[in-house]
């Protein structure tokens, strides 16, 4: 199946510094609002422990891991720091202030 762009939602749907969990057919995505309004999307578990990144902390393009405190990188998904690891990267855009994500196939 190829990927294609799906529709998930508004820009003002996501909360600023915050995350809508997204469910998918590979798992559950995390999209993430910067207080600057940028729009990123990783799935939905840390690199390290698995724990759920849109419970996290935003701040500037990083989030938080709730569990652990790692700092994933929003732009790239890689773990900040002396840790290593990283968390998928799905693709995302924002189109006429909706969301749409790159999903199918390769999820």
């Amino acid at each position: 199946m190829m990927p294609m762009w799906t529709d998930i939602c508004a820009v003002a749907d996501i909360p600023r510094r915050g995350a809508r969990v997204v469910k998918a057919p590979g798992g559950d995505i995390a999209v993430f609002r910067t207080a600057d309004d940028r729009v990123f999307a990783l799935n939905d578990h840390c690199p390290h422990k698995g724990g759920p990144l849109s419970q996290g902390i935003v701040h500037d393009t990083g989030v938080t891991c709730p569990l652990h405190n790692w700092v994933i990188d929003l732009e790239t998904g890689r773990a900040r720091g002396a840790d290593e690891g990283c968390a998928h990267k799905v693709p995302v855009e924002v189109v006429d202030g909706r969301v749409r994500l790159r999903i199918g196939g390769t999820l």
